[in-house]
């Protein structure tokens, strides 16, 4: 169970950095000026959307736009605290990990569902999202199956009820 812990926390800790790299670089360019932005960026968010035939990023609907700013405000720094958690072993880090999964899971749910039932989205940039979800399911996983293989030292160790031993 421990080697596979550490490979799945690789895993994370490169979609972590990825996240951290991604979100304000390329998704905030749905929602933010293009003069924010070098002229390389720009040019890279046009072709990304372009050759991959990204509508979501060329139509700009609401509803993603909305969960790309969820991404930039909220699951952001929870990459980053998942960095630091994971690299220095932080008891919370299991904690942040649950929650930036269920945000993931939640977000891609929607994105998928949309990409699926829209019948828009070309299969590669369903295969190219798709990940994303799995990333949080493990994530989700990571945080729970860590807090379920620590015994709570409460547990057959606290003070018995409330009643004297009878002689």
């Amino acid at each position: 169970m421990g080697a596979l812990c550490k490979v799945v926390d690789v895993i994370l800790l490169l979609t972590f950095l990825t996240i951290l790299v991604v979100s304000p670089v390329l998704d905030a360019q749905i929602y933010l000026p293009e003069s924010m932005f070098p002229n390389v960026l720009i040019r890279l968010y046009k072709w990304y959307s372009i050759e991959h035939q990204d509508y979501l990023l060329v139509d700009k609907p609401h509803f993603f736009t909305a969960l790309m700013k969820l991404e930039l405000v909220f699951q952001w720094p929870l990459a980053l605290l998942n960095i630091y958690g994971l690299l220095t072993s932080k008891p919370w880090f299991n904690t942040t990990c649950i929650i930036f999964g269920a945000s993931v899971i939640t977000s891609m749910t929607a994105i998928l569902g949309e990409m699926i039932g829209s019948e828009k989205a070309s299969d590669k940039l369903v295969m190219m999202y798709s990940p994303f979800w799995g990333f949080g399911v493990l994530a989700l996983l990571r945080g729970l199956v860590s807090q379920w293989g620590k015994a709570s030292p409460t547990i057959g160790n606290g003070p018995a009820l409330g009643r004297k031993k009878m002689a």
